[in-house]
Order: C-alpha cells, then structure tokens, then sequence
C-alpha cells in the first residue's frame, strides 16, 4: 500500500512519504518534536484513491517527527565585471530540518481529531 501527500510547508509544497524522510526550510519546533500538518494538497491510496484539496484538504492531516536541524550545502554567489577591477564573492547556507513521516491522519467527524 502505497500512500502519499503532497504537502504546504512554509510556502512550498513537498511529496510525504510514510516512514520516509525529507529535508525541508527548518520548522522551529524543538529536535525529536512532533507535530500535525493540516495543509494537505494531495493524498493518494493505493494509486486509484486521489483526494485532491480545494485549496486543501479538510478530513486529513500528517503527523510527523523532527529528527534534526541542519545547514544546507554551500551555495557561491560570485560577481564579476570585466575590465572595472570589480569581484564580489559571497557564501549561503540554508536552515534545513529534517523530518520524517510517521502517519497519514483521517480526522473523525464525530470527534473533531
């Protein structure tokens, strides 16, 4: 059974698999944390079942863990014109948590969980 969503963290979506993990912009929530992420785009079951939001899904939500806090890789930003003496040379690292899926969550009507 394979299961998926396509889900908004910060403004970017992100394809969750369960037990899977995946790099996204750092959430600041402590490390080993876990939380609930309400805006499910897309969530497929099985590849036959497509629920797809309008802008997201009401009845499901992802629960996942964060498993750390990192920086990315280096990205160089250089600047040149030629022929002015003019060189620039600057580094950027972005925030990175990394989160894994631990399940796909159907809320209960009666409920409200």
């Amino acid at each position: 059974m394979i299961s998926y969503a396509i889900v908004d963290i910060k403004g970017m979506q992100f394809k969750l698999i369960q037990n899977k993990y995946v790099y996204v912009p750092r959430i600041s929530i402590k490390k080993e944390e876990k939380i609930f992420l309400d805006k499910v785009s897309l969530f497929v079951v099985d590849e036959k079942k497509i629920f797809i939001g309008t802008p997201y899904l009401k009845n499901i939500i992802v629960h996942i863990k964060i498993l750390e806090h990192l920086k990315g890789k280096k990205i160089i930003i250089f600047k040149k014109k030629r022929r002015k003496g003019y060189k620039k040379k600057n580094g950027f690292r972005s925030l990175l948590s990394k989160i894994q899926v631990i399940s796909f969550v159907e809320k209960n009507k009666k409920n409200g969980t």
